[in-house]
């Protein structure tokens, strides 16, 4: 038996009814190649010991996990896309093929992406291309490092289809990914139920969003008093999200509701970019012309998004309570993002005003002189303790500038934080891992040219130490 006594399926989101999911059977594929396996998360989950035939047949053939669904499920929801209401979204190339539990309880998702058609599908072929799923790989993992709270990519697996696309050379190899989650419910969600003006099943969502997923709040309360808290529950989760972003230099690239779940868990990587310099401007969609995702309006975006939450709340709650709830999010970025500068310097705090200042010194330093975002957070990890590593640095005549004192001033303020790990080999590199958009292409175009996959794997490599070295105060 594959399955250890850590395996814990369930079936919940099934409990939500009917009019929130349509059963769907997968994509029948001509290959199965295992591409990559993330051992790592399915040993607690109680899925390690799978072989990877079983593994493809779970994850790529999409037998079902015992006990947990029959089928899988498309779920349905709404979404504005660009800002433009789109009634005709839905699971269209993926669907939830399972649920457990974690060692703590918590409900997880493993859901897809390119797994075949479904009824929402419109005309698209419902598949996804290779270097989409490699490139989603890559994202989760080097977010995952840098304490972003993300997805997880579970699986891909090469099916050996040739998929035609007008932003990939095509014919283009194609692929199955699967992904780990918390929840697969997005503002989206709600936002069909408000379309359709189904209070009933708008009121079920929320109980069931809150029992399991803000288990802090008591699900049976009235629904006026619950829709609040849930809001300000979410938008706090979400503005974490944002902040962290900003902090790891990412850029999402597509924030439409669809693609926001009531979780704060950044899930659903297409266009995305790391930012080689804080660049307010930088886009990662080649069709955001307006650059309304670009890095710096991200946090704007998330809240113009959880004010469509809101409004898809206001038949369970009053307006002004709501409203209560999305003032919050502007400073809870704020608060959030000096902490996550403060942990990737792994820095202690000295307190909000000192930790807002060297948060405002240090961006102000990025902007002004454009000098290697990731380069400068590895140079200064642990403050003014790296002032001689940060000397030997590629980046060192930047640190020489007028406009670094405020930052030096600012560090001198924070103390170290506990278990440091500066004697780690990742600090004895001179450069940092990253994952600037050039270093994708080169990892993809031995895949393309060869299948030579040396350099995915090594760059996996190099990120699993990264993500050792900041485990201490990450």
């Amino acid at each position: 038996m594959p399955f250890s006594s850590a395996y814990r399926p369930e079936t919940l989101h099934g409990r939500l009814g009917p009019e929130f999911f349509d059963p769907v059977v997968a994509a029948s594929f001509p290959k199965h190649i295992l591409r990559h396996r993330n051992q790592r998360c399915a040993t607690p989950l109680g899925l390690g010991g799978l072989t990877d035939d079983e593994w493809i047949a779970h994850f790529g053939r999409f037998e079902p996990l015992p006990g947990s669904f029959p089928q899988p499920l498309a779920l349905r929801y709404h979404g504005h896309q660009f800002r433009h209401y789109n009634p005709d979204l839905g699971d269209g190339r993926g669907f939830l093929f399972a649920q457990l539990r974690d060692d703590d309880g918590r409900l997880l998702d493993l859901g897809t992406k390119g797994s075949g058609q479904t009824p929402w599908s419109r005309r698209g072929d419902g598949r996804l291309t290779l270097k989409g799923g490699l490139r989603e790989v890559l994202a989760t993992e080097m977010l995952e490092a840098l304490g972003v709270n993300t997805s997880k990519s579970f699986s891909l697996i090469e099916t050996g289809e040739a998929l035609m696309r007008g932003d990939e050379p095509s014919p283009t190899r194609s692929s199955v990914l699967v992904r780990l989650s918390h929840s697969h419910i997005r503002i989206g969600t709600f936002q069909r139920l408000a379309y359709v003006e189904d209070k009933a099943s708008l009121a079920h969502l929320l109980a069931h969003s809150v029992e399991h997923y803000l288990p802090e709040r008591d699900a049976k309360a009235p629904p006026e008093e619950l829709a609040p808290l849930f809001l300000a529950d979410v938008c706090a989760r979400v503005a974490q999200m944002g902040a962290q972003w900003m902090v790891a230099g990412f850029v999402h690239g597509v924030l439409n509701s669809d693609n926001i779940n009531i979780t704060g868990e950044s899930f659903d990587y297409g266009p995305w970019r790391f930012a080689p310099t804080f660049d307010a401007g930088l886009t990662a969609a080649y069709f955001d012309e307006s650059g309304l995702y670009a890095f710096g309006r991200q946090p704007g975006a998330l809240l113009w998004n959880l004010g469509r939450l809101a409004e898809c709340l206001l038949p369970l709650a009053p307006r002004e309570a709501l409203e209560e709830a999305l003032a919050a999010f502007e400073p809870t970025v704020q608060t959030a993002f000096a902490a996550g500068l403060l942990r990737k310097l792994g820095l202690a705090s000295a307190g909000p005003e000192a930790d807002a200042k060297l948060a405002g010194a240090m961006v102000a330093f990025l902007v002004s002189t454009k000098a290697p975002f990731e380069q400068c957070f590895f140079d200064w990890r642990g403050g003014l303790a790296s002032r001689e590593r940060a000397a030997r640095s590629p980046s060192a005549a930047f640190y020489a500038q007028a406009a670094f004192e405020p930052v030096v001033a600012a560090l001198a303020a924070h103390a170290s934080a506990p278990d440091l790990r500066l004697d780690h080999p990742c600090f004895a590199r001179s450069s940092p891992c990253t994952m600037i958009i050039d270093e994708v292409e080169a990892i993809w175009a031995p895949i393309a040219a060869d299948d030579d996959w040396s350099l995915f794997e090594e760059k996996l490599r190099d990120i699993a130490l990264m993500r050792e070295a900041y485990a201490g105060v990450a």
